[in-house]
């Protein structure tokens, strides 16, 4: 094959792996042009591209999904080679085509393997052939009727694409074509293709994927494999590599199953061969993913090898430059998914400006975002990935926590407590956890709880704060001691609600200032009258607060939280755990129970399904309505049996976060 030098590379991405592309393109000597949407024209990826082209438009379709506009970027910029990266047009065979129709190379497989093995009823053919231990599918007709004499449980799983998009558990009979529906308007909306298969769900089953990497003229080689099995909506949460605890003939048959069917299509560049492992050792083929997978870093954290330099290398004609017997592991690699999304809530988006980004320690971060940059719901609500190594997997794991723990990230919830908690679950620690590991420790998603002593030094960093912030917006009295009154001995009152946990609590807090950086704080209930009106005497204890620039002093013990806004929420971190307060109204009565007017959209999204009319009769927790936001969809329930009095909005109608969805009336009164 002869041989072409990538001087110049367009990479058709945006986020964390546009970076991370660069950041191999340059120690080449390689020149970046990088592409933009409107919605990301202040983008971080833009920082690390010579030069970048404004495609237009807010969302994916409108940008990063036109091939004609990417061509002509490359084509007009003089660029040799286009990198897709993963997602968007990475597995897309028109853009393959068209990049090299234009005269130049395209860093992935050939557009023909594209189509054969994106197809995920074409590729478990092509596995069959090849000798790789599957299960049997039954595809789905065009019209979405449901066939008859499904085994259960089963997967109705898209037949294109990827990332956990368009897939459906299914435990009855009754549920099937609902699931069917579900998962063909899913994977429409996020692949362009609307077909669904079924295929047997195999319950405990290990979720064990093999790189593999072939010249497109017979020659593959596999880089061990990752476990990804903790999963949420079937999307992955962490992975590791190498996979623990699998038995060596496992191992083997996975290596070879993988290198076995990438020499049969006689496989160009980069993929990954995904597989469920039963276990009691059964091994079943999922798909093949024709790209760069999000994980590529644990692999090469214990390989040592850069999979997109190689992918350079292939795509250019100078080939693998190395044997099979030439690739060992060393150690052990974990990848987290930091993403913006509350677990707590079933992992509901969210979105928002960042106002702080940082994680400590010694660890590899691929991030697309900083202070400033805007999380939206046009795109996936992946905000960074965290790469710890380790000699073994128990250090990785430790450091990985700890690097979460004092991860500071204000702006948006993100899942980095309930990283913690997993990576520190006895269970997960254990190793060989399976697909199911989150449905059965659903305490995970709750994460760490920070001991008592550290809740109140969260209280006493989120006063402060709201103290800090007042004394900033009084253009009058700024001037003035925080508190300032005739009486010195009178301190302010404040009651802050703190919603993690099982249920929210309420702390109360009265505090003045003593001069300078040093705060007395009295903790706990208010002293209240007798029945015989006389005030009870003052139990609570006095703690003496001092600030030394970040950290706090309460009588003696010194930490560190940091503080940061969503809202009208103080969100707190620290290294025993995360809090997120509330302040109640100084004058008001408080009721927790107070009833809005019906489900309120709780983000930016656009209506994809209405199930009820007005006047319908609804039960608890029935569906009302789906949104699709940030490439999912999220079902919008009623909270009790109730009467529909109108519903706001149609398919295809755009709603913003807080948006009235369906009027309701519970028990003959508007809620």
């Amino acid at each position: 094959m002869a041989t072409r030098q990538i001087r110049r590379l367009l990479i058709a991405n945006r986020g964390e792996i546009a970076i991370r592309i660069a950041r191999t393109a340059r120690d080449r000597g390689i020149s970046c042009v990088g592409v933009y949407s409107d919605a990301d024209s202040t983008s971080l990826h833009l920082d690390s591209m010579d030069a970048a082209v404004a495609l237009g438009g807010e969302t994916a379709a409108e940008s990063y999904l036109r091939i004609d506009a990417i061509v002509e970027a490359a084509v007009a910029n003089g660029c040799d080679a286009v990198h897709p990266g993963y997602g968007f047009l990475a597995e897309n065979a028109e853009a393959a085509r068209s990049v090299e129709a234009a005269g130049l190379m395209w860093v992935g497989p050939t557009a023909e393997q594209i189509e054969l093995l994106g197809d995920k009823v074409a590729a478990k053919r092509a596995a069959e052939e090849a000798g790789v231990p599957t299960t049997p599918i039954i595809e789905v007709a065009a019209d979405g009727s449901t066939p008859a004499d499904v085994s259960m449980p089963a997967l109705v799983k898209a037949a294109a694409g990827g990332g956990g998009r368009g897939m459906r558990i299914v435990r009855e009979g009754d549920d099937l074509a609902a699931a069917i529906e579900s998962a063909s308007r899913e994977a429409a909306a996020a692949f362009g293709n609307a077909t669904v298969f079924i295929e047997p769900f195999i319950e405990q089953g290990r979720h064990i994927e093999v790189q593999i990497v072939g010249d497109g003229e017979g020659e593959v080689l596999h880089f061990g494999e990752r476990d990804c099995s903790v999963q949420r909506r079937n999307q992955k949460v962490i992975e590791e590599a190498p996979a623990v605890g699998l038995p060596d003939d496992v191992r083997a048959a996975l290596h070879d199953g993988a290198t076995r069917l990438a020499r049969h299509v006689n496989y160009r560049g980069a993929g990954t061969v995904e597989f469920l492992v039963g276990n009691d050792g059964t091994i079943t083929f999922l798909e093949v993913n024709t790209r760069l997978q999000v994980e590529h870093p644990v692999t090469e954290a214990v390989t040592g090898v850069d999979l997109v330099g190689l992918q350079f290398d292939v795509a250019s004609g100078v080939g693998l430059g190395m044997t099979q017997e030439a690739i060992s592991l060393c150690g052990h690699a974990v990848e987290l998914r930091l993403v913006a999304e509350d677990p707590s809530s079933g992992w509901m988006p969210s979105t928002g400006v960042i106002t702080a980004f940082d994680v400590p320690g010694s660890v590899r971060v691929d991030s697309g975002i900083r202070p400033g940059s805007v999380v939206t719901t046009n795109y996936d609500s992946l905000l960074a990935k965290i790469i710890v190594t380790g000699a073994d997997r128990q250090t990785a794991l430790a450091v990985a926590a700890d690097a979460m723990r004092r991860a500071d990230i204000g702006g948006v919830r993100t899942n980095a407590d309930s990283l913690v908690a997993i990576l520190t679950d006895d269970v997960f620690v254990e190793g060989g956890v399976d697909t199911g590991y989150l449905d059965r420790q659903p305490h995970v998603l709750q994460g760490v709880r920070p001991e008592t002593a550290d809740i109140d030094a969260h209280l006493v960093a989120v006063v402060l704060d709201r103290v800090a912030a007042n004394r900033r917006a009084d253009q009058r009295w700024g001037f003035a001691p925080s508190g300032w009154r005739n009486l010195s001995t009178r301190g302010q009152r404040i009651t802050m609600v703190e919603s993690g946990g099982d249920a929210p609590v309420e702390y109360e807090a009265e505090y003045r200032s003593l001069g300078g950086d040093t705060w007395e704080f009295l903790l706990g209930p208010w002293p209240k009258a007798d029945d015989d009106g006389a005030l009870n005497p003052d139990d609570r204890p006095r703690s003496v607060v001092r600030r030394y620039g970040d950290a706090l002093e309460i009588d003696g013990r010194r930490t560190s939280p940091t503080v940061s806004h969503l809202g009208e929420s103080w969100l707190v971190s620290g290294w025993s755990g995360r809090t997120e307060w509330h302040e109640l109204p100084r004058f008001a009565e408080h009721d927790a129970d107070l009833a809005g007017s019906g489900p309120v959209a709780p983000l930016p999204g656009t209506v994809i399904d209405v199930r009820v009319s007005d006047g319908d009769s609804v039960e608890a927790d029935q569906v009302l309505m789906v949104i699709e936001a940030m490439k999912m969809e999220h079902q919008i329930t009623t909270p009790s049996a109730a009467t529909v009095t109108a519903v706001r909005f149609s398919v295809g109608d755009r709603v913003d976060m807080g948006d009235l969805l369906v009027e309701l009336e519970i028990g003959g009164q508007d809620s």
